[in-house]
């Protein structure tokens, strides 16, 4: 019978430090829920906000940014792309959370023709788009005939021809304005060979022709100083703002909020200013 009872006493006894123990660790729970509570008693969980963009100049933007959003319990995950198309397709099939390599007219033309429903976030800079030569230094050296290379996406490609005609190169048909296309050339004073190859490739075949027409994150890709280089370029004033971009359902989350706001702070405009000195422009 003693034997009995001491075993049933031990029994207790263990019971209830096993039960001092789980207070205890509960207790410790708690405190550790309570020191990471923030404004209303709300427990802010880090979020990952995963960001597909162009290297130049928009990842370098992203990567400005980084710490501001990290201090704010955000933790940006940059994906670069060195294309025009796979950053809206994999926004649309959520593998990523957002994008920023795109103006406007890019969005709206790539919607269309996709079906898809991607929205802006904010504008964030203006890149003005410049004609580059390796084989003359002034527009007037530009011999008939000459080889000329345009983006073939139609936005760009628009906008090309646009700055050409604006430059007395050619003339287009009346009011296409940034949506014409080589089929809306009525005039071409040079006979021109105007050629529309891949936005990306256009850095990589300026030593085969007369002049290419780049968007501004190639050129800077290409080690090309546009406000140096370009031998004519956009005004400050371009229509095509590049902006972030995301799904209807997470624009105004509050991980997206932060990075807009961070994108639009004093900060990047003095880096803007100080990096590019004029080959990109803050929209804001």
């Amino acid at each position: 019978m003693k034997k009995t009872s001491y075993i049933l006493v031990a029994m207790m006894l263990m019971l209830a430090l096993a039960a001092c123990g789980q207070q205890k660790g509960a207790a410790n729970d708690t405190n550790g829920a309570e020191a990471n509570q923030g404004a209303g008693g709300e427990t802010p969980a880090e979020v990952i906000l995963k960001v597909g963009a162009s290297p130049v100049p928009h990842a370098k933007l992203l990567e400005f940014v980084k710490p501001m959003l990290q201090e704010q319990g955000v933790t940006l995950e940059i994906i670069e792309f060195n294309d025009y198309v796979q950053p809206n397709t994999q926004l649309y099939e959520k593998q990523i959370d957002a994008n920023f390599f795109q103006h406007t007219p890019y969005l709206e033309q790539f919607n269309k023709d996709k079906g898809y429903d991607l929205v802006t976030v904010a504008g964030v800079h203006i890149e003005p788009f410049g004609a580059y030569s390796k084989k003359i230094e002034k527009l007037e050296e530009l011999k008939e005939g000459g080889k000329v290379v345009i983006p073939n996406d139609p936005s760009n490609g628009g906008r090309a021809l646009a700055l050409m005609a604006a430059n007395g190169l050619l003339t287009l048909k009346k009011g296409v304005g940034v949506n014409g296309t080589v089929a809306d050339i009525v005039e071409n004073p040079k006979k021109l060979d105007i050629r529309e190859v891949e936005a990306a490739t256009l850095p990589r075949v300026l030593d085969e022709v007369e002049l290419a027409l780049i968007n501004t994150n190639y050129a800077l890709e290409a080690d090309l100083v546009p406000t140096a280089d370009a031998l004519f370029i956009e005004g400050a004033d371009s229509p095509y703002v590049n902006i972030l971009v995301s799904r209807p359902e997470n624009k105004d989350s509050g991980a997206m909020q932060k990075l807009a706001t961070a994108l639009h702070s004093p900060e990047v405009k003095k880096f803007i200013e100080d990096t590019y000195k004029g080959a990109i422009v803050a929209a804001f």
